[in-house]
């Protein structure tokens, strides 16, 4: 990856191993394994038991609080079990494990589409059908979408963004929904729009993906109520709050939400699957998911159904050339290495990265030299050397006072780093506690 010091990393890196390749899909084979943990909130929680059969799209797991979301099976098959399995992130988590079958029957979910103007569809309708499909934020956070569309103060909301920027390396998922499905994506933000009179809709996208600006701008020819900004390609544009600040100039900080900017931010594959719970009646059962990285046979961008194994979707990607000395979920930059491969895709997965090398863990990091290059390139504005020597000395109330909260856990200063600190890590576990202590 290239870098330069004012403008933060550039993020173009390994997308040429995707881009311009056609998406798969991919049915599963194995077991599905559906955490009931999938989003921000409360787990969702069962309501079907050991031995029942499911169809695709039935109801398996019922959100379990207004801030949760549904889980829907994504095969046709039986209910083995409902126990703890490890997910992506580390940790354990209650799961149901359906054996599938094979046949992927489906159930009727289609009588659930709504077949209306735009300008008929009610706010009630729309929020009632996201929620029912159990649509939740793609972007990795997995906030439950239909909570996002409730904000306290809706008439204060007048910019919605769909975030295209895909700033990771790697990732090329989210360019591949628009070039393949643009009218879905578009039509998913016309239905956002709906439930937010007088608010204007902005598709913010990276300028290193030309084919889509050029797209987009051809199906939005006219329009003045929905724009597509073409923002400079400049890691890590993606973010939330730097996402905002590029479309609109409005500043938010780690106490605030997007809402007190009069913004809602959308992921690609956040409106499309809205567009698809709305007007086709469908629940949130699969997903894009860039399979990629240098130690990858084949690197491809797959339709994924949830609860499909991570060691299936690589060798559906032609398996390993080598052994791979690190395993990402996700993104390099802000994605976590995992140590076992039978995990099971989930709402917020977007890429699994297999790498010949482990370039981090072939350096030892040393005493910070005060280059000061990890202030220079943080989106935060704070100082990330300090802030981790606070945490090291575990020094709580330095780190608050230096606004520790204010980090994103991008990874830019790590990266930049040469005295290679985890200076990332140190900051993320930091704010990990302190979150946690706010929740007691």
């Amino acid at each position: 990856m290239k870098f330069t010091f004012k403008g933060g990393i550039h993020p173009y890196e390994g997308k040429e191993l995707t881009e311009d390749k056609d998406v798969k899909e991919y049915l599963p084979k194995g077991d599905m394994v559906y955490p009931l943990s999938q989003h921000i909130g409360a787990p969702a929680k069962p309501v079907v038991k050991k031995g029942d059969r499911v169809l695709v799209g039935q109801l398996i797991a019922e959100a379990g609080g207004f801030v949760s979301a549904n889980i829907h099976s994504s095969v046709s098959g039986t209910v083995k079990v409902i126990e703890n399995r490890l997910t992506s992130s580390g940790s354990k988590v209650n799961s149901i494990v359906i054996e599938n079958d094979g046949l992927f029957e489906s159930a009727d979910f289609a009588a659930n589409a709504i077949d209306k103007p735009l300008d008929e569809l009610t706010k009630e309708e729309i929020l009632d059908a996201i929620k029912s499909a159990g649509v939740v934020g793609m972007g990795g956070a997995g906030f439950p979408t239909h909570v996002k569309l409730s904000p306290k103060e809706p008439d204060k909301i007048d910019t919605i963004i769909v975030n295209a920027s895909e700033c990771e390396p790697y990732l090329t998922s989210d360019y591949r929904r628009i070039i393949d499905e643009a009218d879905k994506v578009i039509g998913g933000l016309e239905i956002v729009l709906t439930m937010f009179p007088g608010a204007k809709g902005i598709i913010g996208i990276e300028d290193n993906k030309p084919k889509a600006i050029k797209l987009l701008k051809e199906k939005l020819a006219g329009r003045t109520d929905i724009i597509v900004n073409a923002l400079k390609t400049k890691y890590p544009e993606g973010a939330e709050r730097q996402l905002i600040y590029a479309n609109t100039g409005r500043y938010i900080n780690s106490n605030m939400l997007p809402a007190d900017a009069g913004c809602i931010v959308h992921n690609v594959d956040t409106v499309y699957a809205i567009y698809e719970a709305v007007r086709e009646g469908r629940p949130l059962i699969d997903r894009l998911v860039t399979v990629s990285g240098d130690a990858i046979e084949e690197p491809t961008n797959f339709v994924v159904r949830m609860g499909t194994s991570y060691k299936e979707l690589i060798e559906a990607a032609g398996g390993f050339k080598g052994t791979p000395e690190k395993v990402i979920a996700g993104g390099p930059m802000m994605g976590k290495a995992i140590y076992e491969l039978d995990l099971p895709a989930t709402k917020s997965s977007s890429a699994i990265l297999c790498m010949s090398k482990d370039e981090v863990a072939e350096y030892e990091p040393s005493a910070c030299i005060r280059c000061g290059r990890c202030v220079d390139v943080c989106p935060g504005r704070v100082m990330p050397n300090a802030l981790a020597n606070a945490v090291e000395r575990d020094d709580m109330d330095t780190f608050m006072s230096l606004n520790g909260m204010e980090c994103c856990e991008c990874g830019c200063c790590s990266y930049i780093c040469p005295a290679k600190r985890h200076l990332t890590q140190t900051i993320a576990g930091a704010r990990k506690l302190v979150l946690a202590n706010r929740k007691k």
